[in-house]
């Protein structure tokens, strides 16, 4: 009976955080936890038996995102270590969690402490997949001899710029979809010095 309890109570904890990113990706971080309790469809008390604050629920449903992603990268950098599938590897892990990825490029500045520490985890995740290809690329002389982490926060900045003016580049639909293949080609073309770039129209 007691591991029942144990099971339901863990059960009830990963719908509560699943139902917060959800609500997050909506409506941002300052959404009301009665929200989230309606998503979960629990009693708003429930919220609070399982994260004693908001800041817990907060930094809780961002951790079990950033493991996600964190997952999966490391998954597909298994098979993929050059430059050019890591970009389209990086894109394509950020297309399925785009929503809630551009609520935190958005207002991570506005997040307690430990949650920003969750979004700097994510970066330093890619950040690590980036290196390893880099190195191996600029060790064969591919890449152009430029320090490492003006090529990463460089691709950062570019993705970041079409994410948060997604509603001028491609309204009503997912900006990194449009734009995955260009944002691609273009950020070759800067780090490798081939081929011109055409941005899609």
């Amino acid at each position: 009976m007691a591991e029942k309890r144990q099971l339901q109570k863990a059960q009830t904890k990963e719908r509560i955080t699943l139902a917060a990113l959800k609500v997050y990706s909506e409506s941002g971080f300052s959404s009301p936890t009665i929200a989230i309790a309606n998503e979960a469809q629990v009693s708003h008390g429930s919220i609070f038996a399982h994260f004693p604050t908001v800041e817990d629920l907060l930094t809780s449903s961002l951790e079990v995102f950033s493991n996600e992603i964190e997952k999966e990268l490391y998954m597909l950098s298994e098979s993929k270590n050059d430059i050019a599938a890591l970009l389209e590897m990086h894109i394509g892990v950020l297309i399925k969690y785009e929503d809630i990825y551009k609520r935190l490029i958005t207002e991570a500045v506005y997040l307690p402490e430990e949650a920003r520490n969750t979004f700097i985890a994510i970066q330093s995740t890619v950040s690590i997949h980036f290196l390893q290809a880099l190195e191996k690329e600029m060790s064969e002389g591919k890449i152009k001899n430029v320090p490492f982490h003006m090529i990463f926060n460089t691709w950062l900045g570019l993705v970041h710029y079409y994410l948060l003016n997604g509603d001028l580049f491609a309204p009503g639909c997912s900006v990194l979809k449009q734009y995955k293949n260009s944002l691609i080609e273009c950020f070759l073309t800067l780090i490798k010095n081939e081929n011109k770039c055409e941005v899609e129209k």
